[in-house]
């Protein structure tokens, strides 16, 4: 496998002698969906992915210094070094004999259905250069399978960066007619937790690991399985988290939704954006449940997140604030 590396920009970040080479680092494979959606169809495949997602939105969010790392076919190789020198976003990928990538398919209420059109191998402890884990936060987003309790753990005993994961990939499989089922071990998922600062399942995600159909008993499980940080996502009803011993329901923009692909990779991105700022987790899920109002009004990656329009949006959300009973 042959590295495509963004050495011009790496080597920029080196020059400036900062104790972090990166403000945010994305570890998961890169995948080209194809999307249809009641009010939208994509032509042909498009970049995506949860942490490609999320460093795209950390980047025209207004932060500098973002890398990414994750493996890609042959066959989207060079398109992707491109799209990714085009956003500014520097990268260590291997190439791999697939491209990882979805066919998904909502219906009028939202639900989705995905089919698997390829998956990449699994990253490794050896994929990841050390000037990539020289980071002040890393985002852990894998998309099926490629990130495993190994590797976080190398991570974690690696790099002094806080660890925001995405467990999306953790808890799927792929059934025998390619669609793409939800499980979760529970006990390894729990030494996982130990080993991360923030977790952000969605609402779905939160049922395979927990078992509860309840947010607020959800989060109140995720506390207790281990050290993360928990935020629960819930499409157009918010999120909800715990702070200060106390849960959080944090509303959604009101929007009409074209897309919702990607739209909790963007919280994860924005959230990061945001606490870096302020160290203040309801100012940063403010931020982020604005951001992604955005991100889903709109489709593929090259999505546009204006700060003073995600200002704007997370002044208007922060009146529906309030404690959870």
């Amino acid at each position: 496998m042959q590295p495509l590396f963004n050495d011009f920009i790496t080597h920029t970040l080196r020059l400036e002698g900062k104790t972090h080479m990166f403000d945010l680092v994305g570890i998961g494979n890169p995948v080209y969906d194809s999307i249809v959606t009641p009010s939208s169809r994509t032509t042909g495949r498009v970049l995506s992915g949860c942490s490609t997602n999320a460093c795209l939105a950390a980047k025209r969010l207004g932060l500098e210094r973002v890398g990414m790392i994750g493996k890609i076919g042959q066959d989207y190789a060079d398109r992707l070094r491109t799209d990714l020198r085009t956003y500014g976003i520097a990268s260590s990928l291997n190439t791999d004999s697939v491209t990882g990538g979805f066919h998904l398919e909502y219906d009028d209420g939202g639900n989705r259905t995905l089919e698997v059109l390829g998956v990449a191998q699994k990253i490794r402890p050896n994929d990841l250069p050390d000037a990539f884990l020289e980071a002040r936060f890393i985002l852990i987003g894998p998309i099926l399978g490629e990130v495993d309790l190994d590797l976080i753990d190398f991570i974690r005993t690696s790099s002094d960066a806080k660890l925001f994961l995405d467990p999306q990939g953790l808890v799927r499989l792929v059934a025998d007619d390619r669609r793409i089922i939800h499980k979760c071990e529970a006990d390894s998922f729990g030494k996982i937790l130990d080993l991360v600062d923030f977790v952000k399942p969605n609402e779905l995600e939160s049922v395979t690991i927990t078992g509860s159909n309840v947010p607020v008993m959800a989060l109140k499980q995720l506390e207790e399985m281990g050290n993360a940080f928990p935020i629960i996502t819930l499409a157009e009803r918010g999120s909800v988290l715990t702070y200060d011993k106390s849960q959080w329901r944090i509303p959604a923009f009101r929007t009409n939704a074209i897309d919702p692909t990607g739209a909790g990779d963007v919280y994860g991105g924005s959230f990061i954006v945001e606490y870096l700022r302020t160290c203040d987790y309801i100012e940063s899920a403010l931020f982020a449940s604005a951001a992604s109002s955005l991100m889903v009004e709109q489709v593929g990656p090259d999505f546009q997140l204006q700060l003073g329009e995600v200002k704007r949006r997370k002044e208007i959300i922060r009146a529906g604030l309030g404690e959870d009973d």
